[in-house]
């Protein structure tokens, strides 16, 4: 009505004798003129978008997964909702005259044969219409009335997928969207399985050490308690840092404020209280490296030595940094095992060295992990130049075997395909 009302309030200017409100054909000229301001209103407001898709879903039947989300960013996505917008207001406008018109001119057909006053006042051609033709021609106007109403609902719930629906742009910006959030969650799930694992599994074999011997050896019992104290009180510290992540509600992917291998002698230290006999060799100025860099280093060695603690128990293991120009080569290897005693199988898993491929690749590194000559070893070379993808891209096919949990040509060995 709007956009009508205008258009009968200018077209008199141009047409002198037009009388919108008794003309009938000016009617319609009107009415056709309101369609190009409307489209106008289309491609000037992205708002109109959203609201049509309301009005599709709801009065169409339309599943929403078919239509877009949002107003109308691109001039591409203005167009279609314009043209829309224009069939949206024809079909209208014919359904809304047919409604406004045909019924009384029913009535009349229908209740003719019956009103002889009412016989004398309408137009000769009718009043001649034999007794059965005015109701019969009463009932198909009505019925026009309905085919037309739902046809014209028919065509617009088939034309809103089309013209409506999410353009190449706007399935691209959704794209980007659920890949950016599906990156944050598997960094922090990353975060998660190697800071908590780790610990969970030293402290399952300090408890299971200080249960056994707590009768005969008492003191080694209290050092593996505070040990657990010590290692429980760094879990939780790590795990306040990621959840605190979770609540972040700027919409932000801050960096990660995980360990680095500045703190990797504390981590030998709680791997060794466990148990587990480690050996450790540095070469080169691993105190100097990016911060990346190192910290995804450690995340590494972290979750090579739960692993150790989860499938192959307290083995000697020999770990080795080599920081040069170029790169940092990371070697992690221990004798293959059984399943570590007493250990229930675990239900799942796979994740870890999962995990470990990622980090590598989000670097532009590498990793390999699997059995050789008897012992289990994991090898990972990182650049040492800041890494060129901020962990936007997560998808891991890239670097898994054909299980899905392992390295490029790496069978998965252990009952969880995570460690020996």
């Amino acid at each position: 009505m709007p956009f009508y009302l205008v258009a009968s309030v200018v077209l008199p200017l141009f047409w002198p004798d037009a009388d919108p409100l008794r003309q009938v054909p000016v009617q319609f000229t009107v009415f056709g003129c309101a369609l190009p301001l409307a489209a106008v209103a289309g491609l000037l407001f992205p708002l109109l978008r959203p609201l049509e898709v309301a009005a599709v879903r709801s009065l169409c039947g339309v599943p929403g997964e078919r239509l877009a989300d949002g107003p109308a960013l691109t001039w591409a996505a203005r167009r279609r909702s314009a043209l829309w917008f224009v069939a949206h207001l024809t079909a209208g406008g014919i359904v809304s005259g047919m409604t406004l018109t045909a019924p009384p001119a029913a009535v009349v057909l229908l209740v003719l044969p019956f009103s002889a006053p009412l016989r004398d006042s309408v137009p000769a051609w009718t009043r001649d219409l034999p007794g059965v033709l005015g109701p019969l021609a009463g009932l198909g106007l009505l019925g026009l009335v309905l085919g037309t109403a739902w046809a014209a609902g028919a065509l617009l719930a088939r034309c809103a997928p089309p013209l409506l629906g999410p353009t190449p742009a706007d399935r691209l910006a959704a794209a980007e969207r659920r890949a950016a959030d599906l990156a944050a969650r598997n960094r922090l799930a990353r975060e998660l399985h190697d800071a908590v694992g780790h610990a969970l599994s030293a402290v399952t074999l300090q408890a299971s050490a200080a249960r056994r011997v707590l009768d005969a050896d008492p003191e080694f019992a209290r050092r593996a308690l505070a040990a657990i104290e010590d290692t429980t009180r760094a879990a939780v510290a790590e795990l306040d840092t990621v959840l605190g992540l979770l609540r972040e509600e700027d919409g932000s992917d801050p960096t990660l404020p995980a360990p680095t291998l500045d703190a990797l002698e504390a981590l030998l230290d709680r791997t060794r209280a466990a148990g587990v006999p480690v050996e450790a060799t540095v070469r080169g100025r691993c105190a100097g490296l990016p911060p990346v860099v190192s910290r995804e280093a450690y995340r590494i060695v972290q979750e090579g030595l739960g692993n150790v603690l989860r499938h192959a128990g307290p083995v000697p293991v020999r770990l080795q940094l080599d920081a040069d120009d170029g790169a940092l080569a990371l070697r992690l290897e221990n004798p293959l095992a059984a399943a570590a005693p007493e250990a229930a199988p675990r239900v799942g898993g796979g994740r870890g060295l999962r995990g470990i491929a990622e980090r590598a690749r989000l670097l532009g590194g590498e990793a390999t992990a699997g059995p050789r000559d008897g012992s289990w070893l994991l090898a990972a070379r990182l650049p040492l130049a800041e890494s060129t993808q901020d962990a936007t891209d997560d998808t891991t096919h890239d670097m898994t075997d054909d299980t899905g949990n392992g390295a490029p040509g790496r069978r998965r060995a252990g009952p969880e395909g995570d460690a020996p």
